[in-house]
């Protein structure tokens, strides 16, 4: 039986992806979670970098917040409901992350 082993602390990845979403190729920096394009992200952790989530499942950006004087996308995986903040990246489609915010604040007016 193979053991697999995680540590709650960061592992910096210095990896580059094509994003399952939209195809894009992303150069990633070792803190790269999602697409700069589409904001997608994909469950790929258990920890940040470890690699070690089965689930691989596509997580959508829900919703954009600001916390602790820095904007975060909420990622929720499609597969499995698990939800994830991610600062949001200086390379991010600044359109996507404004139209991501506007949707947010359209849903929380309604509810």
């Amino acid at each position: 039986m193979t053991e697999i082993f995680s540590t709650k602390k960061f592992q910096r990845r210095d990896e580059d992806f094509a994003c399952e979403r939209c195809g894009e190729t992303v150069a990633g920096n070792g803190y790269t979670n999602h697409c700069p394009s589409c904001l997608f992200s994909k469950h790929v952790d258990v920890y940040p970098g470890d690699r070690l989530a089965t689930c691989q499942g596509l997580m959508r950006p829900a919703e954009i917040e600001l916390s602790q004087n820095e904007y975060r996308i909420l990622h929720q995986c499609l597969e499995c409901g698990y939800t994830k903040k991610n600062k949001i990246s200086e390379q991010d489609d600044m359109e996507a992350v404004i139209r991501l915010a506007k949707d947010s604040a359209s849903r929380a007016v309604q509810a």
